[in-house]
């Protein structure tokens, strides 16, 4: 008999367990996001503050912006936080995500060694692209399909160069996120095209500094869109209209504000601003 009472609680203990793990996995929202929002430390920051509040985990899968939009149009994840606007109403448009909400900002820098050998210090980010080219200095480009490799690719354009038709060995592709291609700029003395808030958090700077920054051009906004949940039921539509509203809210916006490294803040929070700074 105590055997059989054993095996029965057992079993019993088992299902609520198991019932505990289901509601845990069911208030766990994935969020497909750019990788300057994990690289940085803000998600670290941010998310556990979110969590405390609404008692929903967030896993965050770190991505180009490219293809965390990708993922979003598999539907497998149930929000998307990217940087590339162009991309990111095109997801829209496709009836991938339901609305885009604008939610803080930063700029892209471009950083060199300190010699600045193709003398593009400045803040016109399409001359300092010229100068470089012209040099062929060492350029490391992520390659990645991100939003900070698709505001490359503006750069060039604008500065009227066909990349594809020009570059070489002083160009590298390397198809990768920012910190391997800081790490690389770094250990190469190339230039790089950066965003902001992942300079301030990476320690290997080597010879590295900031030569061109301040230009209208280099504007870095960040959106962030609930997955439309008509293409799988799965989607967790709720809990991730919850991260939404929560991020673009008062209390989330000053969040992000206050998140900082050595004092410098990273993120300018701006849904509140409609979108502008």
């Amino acid at each position: 008999m105590d055997i059989l009472r054993r095996s029965l609680l057992s079993l019993a203990l088992a299902f609520l367990v198991a019932g505990s793990v289901a509601a845990e996995l069911e208030r766990t929202i994935t969020v497909a996001s750019t990788t300057s929002t994990e690289q940085s430390g803000l998600f670290k920051y941010l998310l556990p503050k979110f969590t405390e509040k609404t008692g929903i985990g967030v896993k965050v899968l770190a991505l180009g912006t490219g293809q965390a939009l990708d993922v979003g149009r598999r539907c497998d994840a149930d929000v998307v936080f990217v940087h590339d606007k162009a991309t990111e109403e095109k997801f829209i448009a496709e009836g991938a995500g339901l609305r885009r909400y604008e939610v803080m900002y930063n700029d892209f820098i471009v950083l060199g060694p300190k010699s600045d050998p193709a003398g593009a210090k400045g803040d016109d980010v399409t001359a300092a692209l010229s100068k470089i080219a012209a040099a062929k200095a060492p350029f490391i480009s992520r390659g990645d399909r991100s939003g900070t490799h698709a505001a490359e690719l503006r750069y060039w354009k604008d500065a009227g160069i066909d990349i594809g038709a020009i570059k070489g060995d002083w160009y590298k592709d390397i198809g990768q996120g920012m910190g391997p291609a800081l790490n690389t700029a770094s250990a190469t003395n190339a230039y790089v095209l950066s965003d902001r808030g992942t300079w301030l958090s990476f320690k290997n700077r080597g010879d590295l500094t900031v030569l061109v920054q301040g230009g209208k051009r280099l504007f870095n906004q960040y959106g962030v869109m609930l997955v439309n949940p008509e293409n799988r039921p799965g989607v967790k539509a709720k809990e991730g209209q919850a991260f939404i509203d929560w991020l673009i809210s008062p209390e989330g916006q000053r969040d992000i504000a206050d998140y900082k490294i050595d004092g410098e803040q990273l993120f300018f929070s701006n849904a509140q601003a409609g979108g502008r700074p």
